[in-house]
């Protein structure tokens, strides 16, 4: 995971921190590293006093007020043992006054001191968002990601087999594209991968014997979405009359990215076989599957039935034959 510098929390205005330098301006080069934000609390009374290196500190009102009831000897200790750990930065919420102690222990060990006008938990979330988008462990993939019936589907394949042509086709149908070529994908909590397109090639895609085209352009903004959570990756191969394809979809395949299992379906091409009526399907019963009903096993479930029944109707003809 790749840090990033405290001083890109001062320059950053998209999702609007608010922030400003108060002191420590000698290290605005320290490297934030932790996705976490730690809101100080409990550990300024010692019951859990651990800071992570890399990890922001923030300060709001609860812990102003702590501090506020100490008396001065008191709060110099404090403050000197938050300072005694490494880590980027100090920000204090809502305005908050720092004490004269938190300056001097700020230059002395070089740590910067932000402020922000916002409240803690809006200007938390805010932050979060920021460093999710920073920090996320990420990935860039060679295919398409499009959103079909609400189900973010990752389309792979080598060079050439109509990625970007099934995908054109699924947009003409009024599904929305994400991104053509260029997928980036990060990793937000554990389990959950959200998929986007590179800047420079955003809304756009590459239609061989057309050239570029810009989605967003000809089709209008319903056609399109800023990112969208990977749910299905279906990779097109060329058809190979000597290979098994799965016939029943009984086992469920999974594609791993960044250590998360995305359920993963083969799509082999071959001419006559319509893709984008293919790739609906997979998508409203990828939606079945989530909601816990899968139609090969309830087919092989009745199946098995069936013939259990009918070997006991055989069993019982037997008997009353004897």
């Amino acid at each position: 995971m790749t840090g990033i510098e405290v001083s890109r929390l001062l320059k950053e205005s998209e999702y609007q921190l608010g922030l400003k330098l108060i002191a420590g301006s000698n290290d605005l080069t320290r490297q934030i590293s932790d996705e976490g934000v730690h809101k100080l609390g409990l550990s300024l009374v010692g019951i859990k006093f651990e800071l992570e290196p890399g990890q922001i500190q923030v300060c709001g009102g609860s812990e102003k007020a702590y501090l506020d009831m100490l008396p001065e000897l008191e709060r110099r200790k404090v403050v000197e043992k938050l300072f005694s750990f490494e880590f980027p930065c100090l920000i204090l919420t809502r305005s908050l006054e720092p004490y004269p102690v938190i300056l001097k222990m700020a230059e002395r060990h070089k740590i910067p001191v932000l402020g922000t006008e916002l409240a803690t938990g809006e200007f938390i979330y805010r932050l979060n968002r920021f460093l999710d988008d920073h920090l996320a462990p990420n990935i860039s993939l060679h295919g398409v990601l499009i959103d079909v019936y609400g189900v973010g589907i990752l389309i792979l394949g080598q060079s050439g087999i109509g990625k970007s042509e099934t995908a054109l086709d699924l947009i003409l149908r009024g599904h929305r594209l994400v991104a053509d070529d260029i997928v980036e994908i990060r990793r937000r909590a554990q389990k959950t991968l959200i998929g986007k397109g590179a800047e420079v090639i955003k809304y756009h895609m590459e239609i061989r014997g057309l050239g570029i085209i810009n989605v967003k352009d000809l089709f209008g903004i319903a056609a399109i979405r800023d990112r969208k959570k990977v749910e299905l990756v279906i990779e097109l191969v060329e058809w190979d009359p000597n290979q098994d394809y799965d016939r029943l979809g009984l086992e469920d395949e999974t594609y791993t990215i960044l250590g998360v299992e995305i359920p993963y379906l083969t799509i082999p091409v071959r001419p006559g076989r319509n893709l984008t009526t293919i790739i609906e399907v997979a998508a409203r019963n990828q939606l079945l599957k989530i909601k816990g009903y899968y139609s090969a096993r309830d087919f092989q479930r009745r199946l098995l039935e069936e013939l259990v029944q009918k070997q006991d109707g055989e069993g019982f003809l037997s008997e009353e034959i004897e």
